[in-house]
Formats: structure tokens, C-alpha cells, sequence
């Protein structure tokens, strides 16, 4: 794990932590769309992936974020230099909250946290490279192009029923950035990706 992982990992979890106890830096930081709108606070597009609902969201972002970043890291250092993954989740962030903040723009009481549309853009980013790698999903194996198909599944139909705190929009959005982005910076992975579907035995 080279340095920028770590410092998105322990950026992230310095930071929430930091939240857990201090209401006002919440609010500070947290994707609040009429504060964009109004204050021009653009830095929330990207802040409020700093930030936590509480440890066990942190925990499952971060272990995510963790095993299938060392992957993503390499390959976009490899691609676009030593910044590669950090402008990769940095896109992730902006890219998987934009739609969110367009249709709450006007939305006093929206509010947004957590980091999970830039993971899942990780996760559908090394989905691209290692389609039938077996992943733990609440601690079951399973391939992670079956995972991959469940996920998006489970989240639009979330997202269209509307209930519940989690955004299920950003997550569709981080994945699609991350498959996007992954083969438009090597177009050599969208052929890998289709022949290692035809191997799930390799």
C-alpha cells in the first residue's frame, strides 16, 4: 500500500472520527446542496466523503476501500502517474454526488454523507480487471462480477422506492464512473474485462 491509500484512509477516518463528537464540523463539512447553491461552498462536492453516519459505516467504507484499493492504486499510477489514484477518487467523490446535488439543490432539509460513491467506484473499477475474483459480501464468498450485478440491482430498485437514509444514487453513479473512467484511461481493460468473462474459471 503506497502513500496515497493511506492518507485517503486516514484522512477520512482522522476526520470523521473528529465528527462522531463535534456537531458543527458535521455541518461544515456535510453535502448540504443550498449551501453550494447559495455560499458557492463547492468544497462539500468533495468534503462530505470525509465524514461518517457512525463506525460501522466508516468501518465498512474504509475495508472496502482497503482491499480493493491497493489494485486500483497500482493501476492508475501506472496509467496516469503517482497522483493517478487520487485524482481517480477525487473524481469519484465530485462525479457520484453531482446528480444528487442537481435534484436537491433547493432542498433545505437534503443532506448527504459518506464516502461510499467514491468506493464504489473503486470496487466497480477492479470488478473491470478481476471480473471472477472472489470477494466476502457479509462474509460470504462470492465472484464479484455476481456481486456487481446484485449491487446495481439492489440500488435502483432502492433508489426508485425512495425510503431510508442511504444514497442510493451515488453509489450507482461512483460505479458507473468507475468502469467508465477505468476503460477510458486504458481501453485495453473493456476487451480484458469481456474475455475474462468467457474464463470464470481463471
Amino acid at each position: 500500500m503506497s502513500i496515497t491509500l493511506l492518507l485517503i484512509l486516514a484522512a477520512t477516518c482522522i476526520v470523521s472520527f473528529m465528527a462522531f463528537s463535534n456537531r458543527r464540523l458535521i455541518d461544515d463539512l456535510i453535502l448540504w446542496p443550498p449551501a453550494i447553491e447559495r455560499k458557492k461552498e463547492y468544497y462539500r462536492l468533495v468534503t462530505y466523503g470525509l465524514i461518517h453516519a457512525d463506525g460501522m459505516h466508516l468501518l465498512f467504507n474504509m475495508m472496502t476501500l482497503y482491499f480493493f484499493g491497493r489494485l486500483m492504486e497500482s493501476f492508475y499510477s501506472e496509467v496516469w502517474g503517482a497522483f493517478g489514484f487520487g485524482l481517480f477518487y477525487l473524481g469519484g467523490l465530485i462525479v457520484s454526488i453531482l446528480p444528487t446535488y442537481l435534484k436537491n439543490r433547493h432542498n433545505n432539509s437534503y443532506r448527504s454523507l459518506g464516502a461510499s460513491g467514491a468506493v464504489s467506484a473503486v470496487l466497480f473499477a477492479y470488478i473491470m480487471l478481476m471480473p471472477w475474483a472472489r470477494i466476502l459480501v457479509w462474509f460470504v464468498p462470492m465472484p464479484a462480477i455476481i456481486y456487481a450485478v446484485l449491487y446495481v440491482g439492489y440500488s435502483i430498485y432502492m433508489d426508485q422506492q425512495g425510503r431510508g437514509n442511504i444514497n442510493h444514487s451515488a453509489h450507482l453513479w461512483g460505479a458507473a464512473y468507475g468502469v467508465v473512467c477505468t476503460v477510458l484511461a486504458d481501453p485495453g481493460v473493456l476487451p480484458h474485462f469481456l474475455r475474462a468473462l468467457l474464463q470464470p474459471g481463471t
